[in-house]
């Protein structure tokens, strides 16, 4: 595939490979040339964790050793979740449903009522929120996945506050009692428009910023367009491209852009 005139045609990662291809024909010849030299230094490919991917739907008909690899619409790879339809919603509900599932496993440190909720507050920051948030610069973060984030988080205050749904307690009362304000979110926004700059203030030949900036031959289908990566920088900036584009030049006056576009005022007061 070519993206702003650059060809790629793998992703490599230590021992772990992406192959990429328009066709199921060049898909075969990347893998058999890497099973030939693989072979040359007595190296094998694992055809039980080799899967195959087509982002189009249709089917993909990959052999090694003459043995059809298995094909799948979700993969792990590197801990995130990737789908054929290049959709995060998987993804985030997986980091999510991890996240909640080491938060339910501290609940002895919950429940012990000598801990302080300060000290169980920054318990969760530090062991429960990362696990949640890995790789979350890499999300498209829609409308409905905002409020599962939300939502996510206050589940997990309610946790820690020992807060049983039966009470009926409103969110605004669960943070007034834990004194905290929702702070995921504003995370997630920072961590990602932070990411950006980086890779966009990157020198030489950079792949990550190919991929971000570059443009890819052809037209799309019919209906409404998907939304994109970028579309999350430019909503939560209120800015357009070129204005971006200059903002990330300066480190200071990025930070200052990235904070206030993560923790906007409330005009009501």
């Amino acid at each position: 595939m070519r993206i702003g005139g650059r060809r790629i045609n793998n992703l490599r990662y230590a021992d772990d490979i992406i192959l990429l291809a328009n066709s199921e024909e060049e898909l075969q010849e990347l893998v058999d040339k890497i099973s030939r030299a693989s072979g040359k230094y007595g190296l094998l490919i694992n055809e039980s964790k080799t899967k195959t991917m087509a982002t189009n739907g249709g089917i993909c008909v990959i052999r090694i050793n003459n043995n059809i690899l298995e094909q799948v619409d979700t993969f792990p790879y590197l801990g995130s979740l990737i789908t054929e339809d290049a959709n995060c919603k998987k993804e985030i509900r997986a980091r999510l449903a991890k996240g909640y599932s080491v938060c339910t496993g501290l609940y002895k440190i919950w429940q012990n009522h000598g801990i302080s909720t300060i000290t169980k507050l920054r318990l969760m920051k530090a062991l429960v929120w990362p696990v949640a948030l890995y790789g979350c610069e890499s999300w498209t973060v829609k409308k409905s996945d905002e409020e599962r984030i939300n939502a996510f988080e206050m589940k997990c205050l309610r946790r820690v506050l020992r807060v049983a749904w039966t009470e009926k307690r409103t969110n605004e009362w669960v943070l007034k009692k834990a004194g905290v304000d929702r702070m995921l979110l504003s995370n997630i926004k920072e961590r990602k428009m932070g990411y950006y700059g980086h890779i966009i203030r990157k020198k030489g030949n950079c792949l990550e910023k190919d991929l971000i900036q570059g443009t890819m031959p052809g037209g799309r289908g019919r209906g409404r367009p998907s939304m994109k990566w970028m579309d999350n920088i430019r909503d939560w900036t209120g800015m357009t491209m070129e204005q971006i584009m200059r903002s990330t030049e300066d480190r200071q006056e990025w930070r200052r852009i990235v904070h206030d576009a993560a923790n906007p005022r409330c005009e009501d007061g």
